[in-house]
């Protein structure tokens, strides 16, 4: 039985460098710290987001009506899960665990379309069921870190249909190419999330970006003031073109970093999964479980794979950092 719930913080703990959350900075930037702290004197008051949802619109070239904030990207498959009169929900993997955990929770039986590593886990649309009235698939995929195509996405689409793409990632890539979330199209609703670029975990902001009458049924079930002032100040500030071009910066930061990663890995004859775009890489090694265990008596923390669908405990989620020379001279000793 595959945990749905367990997730990368679940591996970290004291004195462990930690290659499993995918957080990509340890701490907000000082101007972001500065705006989180200054909204700390309006909380007397009751959240408004309405700022939030402009400055969010603006950023993505969109109406507001066209955003939804949510407490994290992972309350909007929570409210997809309540709102969304599915009768075929259909999840591809492996991906982020939290839209099926959320559907199950929710009573519905959910279908996984499990991609191939052989095809490097790129999304085949033919292998979704024409019957689905509710595909979710992740763009960049966690945790395999391929990018799929828009136009594989936009083939998914089909009347009565709607298609959630989880771009929590697509920031994090650079140019943000094959993302829809700048585009109004009928049966699709893009997910983000704030917390990984911007080091917010423990802030909960993300949003949602789709139809007006999409966006509505999902605020309808949404509980009374579920995002916070300050994560409603992080959407506002993190939508700024300054933010915008700072996030930009630290994306081919990483990619930087993934590239020198997956070469290090490659270069012990690990095999890493697919062509990653992602701050994270997917690998498999034999006796998977065992290395990751002696990985973390070693110091350090790594994502076990198996509890994602379609993966076995020969695979490890490994994230991107800007110093990975110690980890590798470490993996070394234990291939």
């Amino acid at each position: 039985m595959v945990d749905l719930w367990h997730h990368g913080d679940r591996e970290v703990g004291d004195g462990l460098v930690d290659l499993a959350v995918n957080v990509r900075v340890s701490a907000p930037p000082d101007w972001l710290l500065a705006r989180l702290t200054d909204s700390l004197s309006t909380v007397a008051a009751y959240p408004d987001v309405e700022g939030a949802r402009s400055a969010v619109a603006a950023r993505h070239g969109r109406q507001a009506s066209d955003v939804l904030p949510t407490a994290g990207g992972a309350e909007a498959f929570t409210l997809l899960a309540r709102a969304w009169p599915t009768r075929s929900p259909v999840v591809v993997h492996p991906q982020f665990t939290e839209p099926e955990a959320a559907l199950l929770a929710a009573g519905h039986d959910v279908t996984r379309v499990v991609l191939d590593a052989a095809n490097g886990y790129r999304l085949d649309p033919r292998l979704v069921p024409e019957e689905a009235d509710l595909v979710v698939v992740g763009n960049p995929t966690n945790p395999t870190s391929v990018l799929h195509p828009a136009t594989a996405i936009r083939e998914l689409v089909r009347p009565g249909r709607l298609v959630v793409v989880d771009e929590a990632f697509l920031d994090a890539v650079p140019g943000e190419p094959e993302s829809l979330a700048a585009e109004r199209i009928r049966g699709i609703a893009v997910v983000r999330s704030l917390t990984k670029t911007w080091g917010i975990a423990g802030l909960r902001a993300g949003y949602v970006l789709a139809e007006p009458d999409v966006a509505d049924r999902l605020a309808a079930v949404q509980p009374p003031w579920s995002v916070s002032t300050p994560a409603a100040v992080a959407m506002a500030a993190c939508s700024e073109q300054h933010a915008v071009d700072e996030a930009a910066a630290l994306a081919r930061a990483a990619e930087a970093d993934r590239l020198r990663l997956v070469d290090g890995l490659r270069g012990l004859g690990v095999e890493v999964a697919g062509e990653p775009r992602a701050p994270f890489v997917l690998v498999r090694v034999p006796e998977g479980e065992k290395i990751r265990l002696a990985l973390r008596a070693a110091g350090y923390a790594v994502r076990r794979a198996d509890t994602f669908p379609g993966l076995g405990p020969d695979w490890l989620r490994i994230a991107v950092r800007s110093e990975m020379d110690g980890f590798l001279a470490e993996l070394k000793t234990l291939l």
